[in-house]
Parts: structure tokens; C-alpha cells; sequence
């Protein structure tokens, strides 16, 4: 998705490589950045800070502020549960139980609409158990993996 972006009266030219992603790719004036929106933001590849400004949306009126993006996935208040950001199937799993994951690591994938969603940690721990298998469809915050903690 490619838009203009007016902050404090000067555009950009981003492009969204796919909004579903974690970490989310944006190219922002032809330079790259990775975004992490459960966890805030991460660094790009320059290992330099970014700092974010509200994203813009076109529109026939002009530019308006979108909401905050939503996680991808919503832990449970304990943060021991990975959901699923969207309903889907599951098509791979990277994990099993005792494996130990770092937070942005892909767990599994979830086909969705015929696209392919890296579903990533949240969290840095150990694995306690997966709930879901490849082939199960999973609905909308549906639980994915617990995690140890």
C-alpha cells in the first residue's frame, strides 16, 4: 500500500510492504524501517531510532489520522497466551513445547484470504504448550500457544 504522508507540512512517500507482518515493513522516502506496534518501536536495520509521527490515510477530503494500530496478537492479561490476530489456518508451526522463542520470532503461519500471516512472539520464554495444529482453522483471538513463566 503506497501513501502520502503531510507531517508538520512536509509529504512522504511511504509504502506498507503488508500491515499483517510482524515487524511491519515500511519504506519511508526510498529508506527502510521495521515496526514492532505491540511493542513499540524497533530499530531499523541503521540500528537508529525512529520516531513516529500519526499515520495518514488518503482521502477525497485530504488526510486524516488512522486509529492506532492494534497488536497482532492479544496475550491474555497474564501475557501467558498468544492469540490469533485473524481468523485463518494454521499452515506451519515453528514451535513445539520446551522450545525457547525471543520476542518477534515467528511461531507459526496463518493462511488467510490466500496470503500468508507470520504469526510472531510477543514475548521472550519458553514454550508450555501449542494449541493449535497445522490444518486447524483458528478464529479471531482464538488462543494459539501458551507460554511458560
Amino acid at each position: 500500500m503506497k501513501y502520502t504522508v503531510k507531517i508538520a507540512d512536509k509529504r512522504y512517500e511511504v509504502e506498507i510492504d503488508n500491515i499483517y507482518a510482524r515487524p511491519v515493513v515500511v519504506h519511508v522516502d526510498g529508506e527502510r524501517f521495521e515496526v514492532m506496534p505491540e511493542n513499540g518501536i524497533r530499530l531499523d536495520e541503521k540500528k537508529e531510532s525512529v520516531e513516529t509521527s500519526p499515520v495518514m490515510e488518503k482521502s477525497i477530503s485530504g488526510a486524516k489520522p488512522l486509529p492506532a494500530a492494534s497488536p497482532t496478537s492479544n496475550p491474555s492479561p497474564s501475557g501467558k497466551t498468544l492469540t490469533s490476530p485473524l481468523p485463518g489456518t494454521v499452515t506451519e508451526i515453528f514451535v513445539k513445547k520446551g522450545d525457547k522463542v525471543e520476542a518477534g520470532q515467528v511461531i507459526l503461519i496463518i493462511e488467510a484470504m490466500k496470503m500468508k500471516n507470520s504469526i510472531r512472539s510477543v514475548r521472550t520464554g519458553v514454550v508450555a504448550g501449542v494449541l493449535v495444529s497445522a490444518g486447524q482453522t483458528v478464529a479471531h483471538k482464538q488462543a494459539l500457544v501458551e507460554f511458560a513463566e
